[in-house]
């Protein structure tokens, strides 16, 4: 299970316009590249916010922890592969949207939410778990078969751990991380989550929405789940079988006050602050109601994330180690098959 965040008064942050247009920029970086003293310090720069940013999702500046340094050895392409629907979203920026709004909606779910209150250690440690959902994420989607089996196997052991009671309409309910329905919902979040933050923010994706999601129905039965959404259609579906249950509170707004301002180092708290608002604004009003969220417009969040999100792909590169690790893998592999 993920976390979660909460406060029917929570303030978006005023979203400037950007000033730097897209034909500025080559010339910002060509000038930032040049061996000038300013230039230096431009990509000294560069290089301690992109440090900065791979340590918050993976635990190390070089964002190279030892299992996504594994993820260049192997024997297979993975569930996935290159040019895999799978690759396409999660290799892209958009995902760190997506997470945010995978966090906020599930809050929504009062045992899921449970789960996370009483079993997870995100207030004492945000940044911890989120390089452990980090890892699940993109080990099961880079690493090969074997790789993949043993992170979903880890994860699998950890849910069976997670069980407990929550309050249910005034009535004490029992949740574990392991049933079936918990499951769904958890995975549909995830998987609408990274959609809709793809579908407004993101490229092309091979075989269009209806492959991306049933190739990640795969992740879902790693952890457990029987019969996962395999198209675009059933995902809808999915998610709004579980409208009934779904419910604010105080427990929601707390949380969701922790998603809005977590422990972040200051440089990282303006973007984050930006990528918060695009999470809201991709929300349906009935989720953003329940969260006790405002309303952001998506002409204004649309543009200000796009800007966000371009200047981080300038400061971290074209792709991130772990989906350059997981293809030199399988350049590898083609070298030796030829």
């Amino acid at each position: 299970m993920t976390p979660n965040l909460p406060n029917p008064r929570i303030s978006i942050p005023c979203i400037p316009t950007p000033r730097i247009s897209a034909a500025a920029v080559p010339s910002a970086v060509t000038s930032a590249a040049s061996d000038s003293p300013a230039g230096r310090l431009v990509q000294q720069a560069r290089e301690l916010i992109a440090g900065g940013f791979r340590n918050l999702l993976s635990g190390e500046s070089d964002g190279q922890p030892d299992w996504v340094r594994q993820l260049g050895d192997g024997t297979d392409d993975g569930y996935f592969g290159p040019g895999s629907a799978t690759w396409a979203v999660h290799g892209s920026l958009p995902t760190l949207v997506g997470g945010v709004r995978a966090l906020l909606l599930q809050t929504l779910h009062p045992a899921a939410l449970a789960g996370v209150m009483q079993h997870s250690r995100y207030e004492e440690d945000a940044l911890g778990r989120l390089v452990g959902t980090t890892r699940w994420l993109t080990v099961t989607t880079f690493g090969d078969t074997a790789m993949a089996d043993r992170e979903c196997a880890r994860v699998r052991g950890m849910h069976k751990k997670v069980r407990g009671t929550y309050d249910e309409h005034g009535a004490s309910a029992v949740y574990s991380a392991s049933d079936p329905e918990l499951l769904r919902w958890v995975h549909v979040a995830f998987t609408d989550s990274f959609l809709s933050a793809h579908r407004v923010w993101g490229g092309e994706i091979p075989g269009g929405e209806d492959q991306y999601v049933a190739e990640w129905a795969k992740a879902g039965e790693l952890v457990g789940l029987a019969d996962p959404p395999r198209s675009a259609a059933e995902l809808a579906d999915q998610l709004a079988s579980f409208d009934h249950i779904l419910t604010g509170g105080d427990a929601t707004a707390k949380t969701v006050s922790f998603i809005r301002n977590p422990p972040l180092p200051l440089p990282a708290r303006p973007p984050y602050g930006v990528l918060f608002a695009g999470a809201v604004a991709s929300l349906p009003p009935r989720y953003r109601s329940m969260l006790g969220v405002p309303t952001v417009p998506m002409p204004i969040a649309k543009p200000a994330v796009s800007s966000m999100l371009g200047a981080l792909s300038l400061v971290l590169g074209p792709q991130s180690p772990s989906m350059r690790n997981a293809q030199a893998r399988a350049n590898g592999l083609d070298t030796q098959g030829s």
